[in-house]
């Protein structure tokens, strides 16, 4: 292809809003521009990078045996209340209505729309195995899209879903997605790993994801004897003290101004030391409602808050006005004393005695409360998020590490045949529900995880098999000896099958080299009037290796076995 054809738009700066590399040299290499937050274009050489995931992926799934389809990106609701997930989602889901005011939501994920089809087609046993996959754009409506399409809210994903006769064949489904998804990274060329993970909005009782190791990814994972695990799957143990008899009376405070245990440590001028600070969460899962009490700087995990049976699955913090509405109070003045709302307590928390807490009004904590005597004992659980340094299943500090999810599994059972009473008929028992799994790939996310593995001081640093261009013929100078040398090896490396782009722009050499660099081709071939007169081209890697002379006779066979290497 000819850069002078395809719409290259590199920036030497980065918009100042660009946190993390990924944002900025996507924006950089012209990758991607913004339209609105969390929405962006992909330009010409993105999208390159997009189609090439989405190829290995669909070579990959189409392997493994499902079959591709596509589905609409708008949804209408009655299939979200039949799957109970219209309330449930929240408003990540983006709700809209036609002009007969009928309602919609634009599709986050597929399983209520696939479950639809396969129940209306498969009535026999003959008809499985199933499994239906589709590439295609979705959207959800996140609170605070950030880190460019990392954090985005329209994204592209490859999502698949198995339907099988029983538990056992669903089973063996997962199992093949799993394999398939492991081909999938390893032909990418990404360091990843596998974890166990909480199922979340989706539902299922089992899953894992597939996380790209990177200093700036959001999952934290703590270091373990066979690889890494989810930090949220790491338990907390109870502590082994007792606790002590009340010391204090309980009595109330005005607190202006002051929403969060730092501020209050800073407001008192005798302070509690932070584990005998309560801090009270609302939490909000398909169960119900509940008030999370944590110690100090404790984080609330919210998969294992999901696990308690007053909250449920895809358990998240309640929003200002649902805490307003159900306890008076809002944000950093909650607390157990006269709490309307079920109570669920950290294991840290047992020994707890004489602690100091909102007091359910604005504006106001109390001091030297004590459960049982104050407020009802609650109910104890493990809540916190476990923290590096924190004692693992050996015995030793936790390690912890970060990345990236850039793709989930999900054993989910009856869950949704059950909703959509998906039945076929089986051989020699009747009707039977179907079993399901499903499986998610963010293709838009795997380019933005793959710079934060892969990035220098120059630019993006690809791996071959997606990067937008293998090589790059750059001839330097204006002579047509030059001109016709340059095309000469572009057709010989096509012809090679090296997926080569021809710069013919006309740049400087400093400008040209740095936008190659730039936007991560790893073969660059300068063909000019000094490499003519030795018969050669001067070959550089982008990473890894000094510039040298080729045979321009041997150049298309030497970079396709580069390539072919990679």
């Amino acid at each position: 292809m000819l850069a002078s054809r395809i719409f290259i738009n590199t920036l030497r700066e980065a918009p100042a809003e660009a946190e993390i590399a990924s944002h900025r040299l996507m924006l950089r290499a012209g990758y991607i521009e913004p339209l609105a937050a969390g929405i962006f274009n992909w330009q010409p050489l993105g999208l390159r990078v997009v189609q090439k995931i989405a190829g290995i992926v669909r070579e990959e799934m189409n392997a493994a045996g499902a079959a591709e389809v596509l589905m609409p990106a708008v949804q209408p609701a009655e299939l979200w209340h039949a799957s109970g997930r219209w309330q449930v989602y929240g408003k990540e889901l983006l709700r809209l209505q036609d002009r007969h005011e009928r309602d919609y939501c634009v599709g986050p994920t597929h399983e209520e729309v696939v479950v639809d089809l396969v129940r209306r087609h498969v009535k026999s046993w003959r008809q499985l195995p199933l499994n239906l996959y589709q590439i295609q754009t979705k959207f959800r409506d996140e609170i605070r899209p950030r880190y460019g399409v990392m954090r985005a809210r329209e994204f592209i994903m490859k999502d698949a879903y198995s339907f099988d006769r029983d538990a056992a064949g669903a089973l063996a489904s997962y199992q093949a997605m799993r394999e398939a998804y492991s081909r999938i990274f390893d032909r990418i060329g990404l360091e990843y790993c596998i974890v166990a993970a909480d199922s979340g909005a989706i539902g299922g009782s089992q899953s894992e994801e597939f996380l790209v190791l990177a200093a700036s990814g959001e999952a934290l994972l703590a270091r373990a004897a066979a690889g890494y695990v989810n930090l949220d799957q790491v338990p907390c143990a109870a502590p082994d003290a007792k606790r002590p008899a009340a010391g204090e009376e309980m009595k109330k405070v005005d607190t202006p101004g002051v929403a969060s245990i730092e501020e209050l440590r800073g407001f008192l001028q005798q302070p509690p030391p932070p584990e005998r600070c309560v801090k009270t969460m609302v939490a909000v899962g398909e169960k119900g409602m509940a008030a999370v009490l944590l110690a100090g700087a404790d984080q609330l995990n919210l998969a294992k808050a999901g696990q308690h049976p007053a909250i449920g699955a895809g358990a998240r913090l309640a929003e200002e006005a649902e805490v307003r509405e159900a306890v008076g109070a809002g944000f950093g003045s909650l607390g157990p004393v006269g709490m309307p709302l079920p109570v669920v307590a950290d294991l840290r928390l047992q020994p707890c005695a004489d602690f100091a807490c909102g007091a359910n009004e604005d504006g106001k904590h109390l001091l030297g409360v004590n459960f049982g005597r104050d407020c009802p004992e609650p109910d104890y659980a493990d809540l916190r998020l476990a923290a590096e340094g924190d004692a693992g299943a050996d015995g030793k500090p936790l390690e912890l590490r970060r990345g990236i999810e850039v793709g989930h599994i999900f054993y989910l059972g009856t869950k949704y045949s059950d909703a959509f009473k998906a039945v076929y008929e089986s051989e020699d028992s009747g009707a039977q529900t179907m079993e399901m799994g499903c499986y998610g790939i963010g293709v838009t996310r795997i380019v933005a995880a793959a710079i934060e593995q892969g990035h220098d001081e120059h630019g993006v640093v690809l791996p071959a098999a997606i990067a937008p261009f293998e090589a790059a013929v750059l001839p330097l100078g204006h002579e047509e000896e030059v001109a016709k040398a340059a095309r000469a090896l572009y057709e010989a490396l096509r012809a090679a099958g090296v997926d080569v782009l021809l710069d013919d722009r006309g740049l400087r050499a400093g400008r040209a080299f740095s936008d190659l660099d730039l936007v991560g081709v790893p073969h660059r071939l300068v063909v000019s009037k000094r490499s003519l007169a030795e018969n050669a081209t001067e070959y550089k890697p982008r990473t890894g290796g000094e510039a040298r002379l080729l045979p321009l006779a041997d150049a298309p066979a030497e970079i396709a076995k580069l390539v072919a290497a990679a």
